[in-house]
């Protein structure tokens, strides 16, 4: 575990080397699969395993993102001893897209991806007997995966929320938001198209990026969606705008009912979500009298939303964080 942790203090010096060598032949390990979820959406993941490991973690992503995003922390999780599951959401990444313009940020019912989920738990997680399951989920996955241990909350023996989506950052006020979402619910030419000021994928320089200050991991991220134009997806519709804040509000209302382990992790210069939103969740698991990790959200100071594809201090001290908690629940 030592040489682990130093490996990921020093890593974006060699990231290169790194991603051409030791990751690449990792990432062809890999096993794909997929299922119909609801709606008869196909739903694509990925597996890495091996016979060695009795622990899982499930990686929920974010908004937009696919599980190509993902074999650095894959990685780094599977050399700590766990095999990982990682989900491509409805209508991002190589799953199944849900409007003609395929990058349309969308879904009908954010319960779907709740259900889709849950569905891969049951195929992958609960029936392979594993000792001890985890969840590890960033963003919009955060939301997803809380929703999910409302429903099964022995699901999971801990879970980690990394920039969790439970609010989120709106250049106006959100009841002014929630009066135009509104307004063009009614609409379906509204309702479908991309909410103000979004478009479809294009590539935005490092230098504008509000995700991470890691210039290397940035970069080699971006290169995914611009060599496969299948993976790309641009600004979320209206009615997914909808659908998330009232996922958030549903997830804030639920908050004293959750009871699975929690550790939430903050970026404190997050622009993407509202961290009010995780400090208020935080505050009514306290008050339930099942609070979560610290009894508020531990904030990676100086980080963007993008807590897990941050440089490397940031990303070690997150990484360390999660395989802490992650063996206090073992």
């Amino acid at each position: 575990m030592e040489k682990q942790n130093n490996d990921w203090v020093t890593r974006e010096k060699s990231f290169a080397a790194f991603v051409t060598g030791p990751l690449l032949d990792f990432w062809h390990s890999r096993k794909e699969g997929e299922f119909t979820g609801v709606d008869n959406v196909i739903i694509r993941y990925v597996r890495f395993v091996s016979p060695q490991h009795d622990k899982v973690i499930l990686i929920c992503p974010g908004r937009i993102e696919s599980y190509m995003k993902y074999p650095e922390l894959a990685y780094d999780l599977f050399h700590c001893g766990y095999d990982v599951v990682i989900i491509d959401h409805r209508g991002q990444g190589r799953s199944g897209r849900l409007l003609q313009d395929s990058h349309r940020g969308h879904v009908e019912d954010f319960s779907h991806y709740v259900d889709d989920l849950e569905t891969l738990y049951l195929k992958e997680i609960r029936n392979r007997h594993y000792r001890r399951r985890y969840a590890l989920a960033h963003s919009m996955g955060g939301a997803i995966i809380t929703l999910m241990i409302g429903r099964q909350p022995k699901a999971f023996d801990a879970v980690v929320l990394a920039s969790p989506m439970f609010g989120i950052f709106l250049p106006m006020p959100k009841w002014m938001a929630n009066r135009i979402l509104d307004w063009a619910e009614k609409r379906p030419t509204f309702r479908d198209g991309y909410a103000p000021g979004t478009g479809k994928w294009r590539p935005r320089p490092f230098a504008l990026n509000q995700l991470t200050h890691s210039d290397e991991r940035y970069r080699h991220n971006l290169r995914f969606y611009v060599d496969d134009p299948q993976l790309r997806v641009g600004g979320p519709t209206y009615h997914w705008v909808r659908e998330g804040l009232q996922a958030g509000q549903s997830i804030l209302n639920k908050a004293k009912e959750i009871s699975t382990p929690l550790l939430l992790l903050q970026a404190s210069d997050d622009r993407v979500v509202d961290n009010r939103a995780q400090d208020l969740f935080c505050q009514a698991m306290v008050a339930a009298g099942q609070p979560c990790e610290g009894g508020k959200p531990q904030v990676i100071v100086g980080a963007r939303h993008e807590i897990l594809f941050e440089k490397d201090s940031m990303r070690a001290e997150a990484l360390e964080a999660i395989v802490a908690f992650f063996s206090r629940h073992s």
